[in-house]
């Protein structure tokens, strides 16, 4: 079978990064081994999976660029199919519905007891568990309840299949046996509806086995058979739950490699047993560690911008969101950050993903965008950059050309479009000044002299270029014993209100020298 993995998303909403980065993931895996990606749209939740939520799944992966091999599937027309295949895991034995009077009865898969030829069951060992006094131990079709006195004293209950208690004999404090599991008592406790209860018990032994699997990020993951139940495949309404309806899609598909989060590493030790006893090959599983936060918590919306709509609305890259999301628990083995997408798909492969949780960087993520936007082509930033200011009132008025000069000077200090906001002083003169900045650059009664001179040297100037504004600047330092730079702050403060942007001889060279000599007279009235 050729390589086939899938993306699985279950849209409701908005789409995460976390999620959107399993996509990247896997279509990296799939296009480095020359395989198919797939795209299934689990859309169950029919009251959450709504058309518009859907649409915006499309909408993100087409901004990304994560094209798909084929036709997607939408698991809603599957329905029939799960319901066939939950049949015929009763038929077989391997499934039972909890109440089987009722013809609307939810459906449990059985874990099956006689699992010892299955490739990704093992022995243990020998087990003995203690028994909480006084207690009963109920056996049933549904496995073992007992009792037992945790660390802090308390008796909890516990409950698991039949399945992880292999040769179970039960002892009263004595040594009595009052039960065995034995070959004549397998077939009617596997029938039991009503539970039998054995009271008396002081501890109970078998033989411990545990289900594997080699997971391609995380190594080998085991978890003892004694500690799963039985679950769910079908509600009482029909409907397949998410255990059947996932496996028995990624048959229908053909999935040999399942890529996705760590949240389902629990499920997959399920899975294995649907995938066996349904008669198919179990794929590869590789499970990604989760995003996170500063403080090492899930991502969430809580920690700022979550989904991936929110950070295209920001004016970020998808060229820059995808290489930044691919380094999120993997990395190519050397020190390279930047990467080109034929580079990605070159270098990629599940040895080199983390198992420790990725953190979500939101500075690095603006570095690695500004990077791709300083080697942008001029025209096509200013371009991009002119669409996206439409957003705010000061660019409907905005000369074209004075914004080309404006996007030239500040393409290389840009980290996202958004950032184009604060260039708004380059076109009007009516801007607001910080108060701080005026307060620490404008105090000054010297510095406010100086640059008042230097406004009319500004206004018998036949050159303005940045070259001649810097001269300017530094004969009116001399002239006034200001240290040299020193008047710089100052002036930006006047022709522009804020204490940080491009280069300040740069900036009044595209002011000109009128608006250069307004805008000092303007801010100095408001320093009286």
């Amino acid at each position: 079978m050729s390589f086939r993995a899938r993306f699985a998303p279950s849209p409701t909403g908005q789409v995460h990064i976390g999620n959107i980065r399993t996509a990247i993931f896997n279509w990296l895996y799939t296009r480095h081994c020359g395989g198919e990606f797939l795209l299934r749209i689990e859309d169950t939740d029919l009251e959450r999976s709504t058309k518009q939520a859907i649409d915006a799944l499309f909408d993100c992966m087409n901004w990304l660029g994560l094209d798909y091999d084929g036709e997607p599937m939408y698991q809603t027309t599957q329905s029939e199919a799960h319901r066939q295949a939950a049949q015929k895991l009763i038929e077989v034995g391997h499934a039972y519905k909890l109440n089987p009077a009722e013809a609307a009865s939810p459906v449990l898969f059985r874990l099956p007891y006689d699992c010892d030829s299955y490739p990704f069951v093992r022995m243990v060992g020998d087990a003995r568990t203690e028994v909480a006094p006084g207690t009963e131990i109920a056996l049933s079709r549904a496995g073992l309840v007992w009792s037992s006195v945790n660390h802090k004293g308390k008796t909890v209950e516990n409950a698991a299949g039949l399945a992880g208690f292999k040769n179970l004999k039960i002892f009263a404090a004595d040594g009595t046996v009052l039960f065995q599991l034995d070959a004549a008592a397998l077939p009617r406790i596997s029938a039991a509806v009503e539970p039998e209860k054995i009271a008396g018990a002081a501890y109970f032994t078998f033989i411990r086995r545990e289900v594997f699997y080699n997971d391609l990020v995380k190594g080998e993951l085991s978890k003892p058979l004694d500690s799963i139940k039985d679950f769910i495949i079908i509600r009482s309404d029909s409907s397949p739950v998410f255990h059947l309806a996932n496996v028995c899609d990624d048959v229908t598909q053909g999935v040999t490699h399942i890529v996705r989060g760590d949240d389902h590493v629990e499920n997959t030790f399920r899975h294995l047993f649907l995938f066996q006893t349904l008669g198919f090959q179990v794929p590869q599983y590789a499970h990604l560690p989760m995003l996170v936060n500063a403080a090492g918590k899930p991502y969430s919306k809580r920690d700022g911008d979550a989904f991936v709509g929110d950070f295209r609305e920001k004016g970020f890259l998808p060229e820059a969101f995808f290489n930044y999301l691919s380094l999120l628990g993997w990395s190519p083995g050397d020190n390279r950050e930047k990467m080109t997408r034929s580079e990605l798909i070159e270098a990629f492969s599940m040895e080199h993903a983390q198992r420790s949780p990725a953190q979500f960087d939101i500075a690095k993520l603006m570095n690695m965008n500004g990077m791709y936007i300083a080697e942008m082509p001029a025209e096509k930033f200013e371009s991009a950059v002119w669409d996206f200011a439409a957003r705010w009132p000061w660019r409907e008025k905005a000369d074209r050309a004075l914004f080309k000069q404006v996007a030239a000077l500040m393409q290389s200090r840009t980290k996202t479009y958004m950032d184009a906001q604060a260039w708004e002083y380059f076109f009007t003169e009516d801007f607001a000044v910080d108060p701080k900045a005026q307060a620490k650059f404008l105090k000054d009664d010297t510095v406010k002299t100086a640059l008042k001179e230097l406004a009319g040297k500004f206004a018998d100037m036949t050159d303005f270029s940045a070259a001649a504004v810097e001269q300017a600047i530094r004969a009116a330092e001399t002239a006034h014993g200001i240290s040299q730079g020193k008047l710089n702050q100052p002036l930006r403060i006047a022709l522009t209100g804020i204490p940080v942007g491009a280069g300040v001889y740069e900036t009044a060279e595209i002011l000109g020298a009128a608006s250069c000599v307004r805008r000092i007279g303007r801010t100095l009235e408001k320093c009286v």
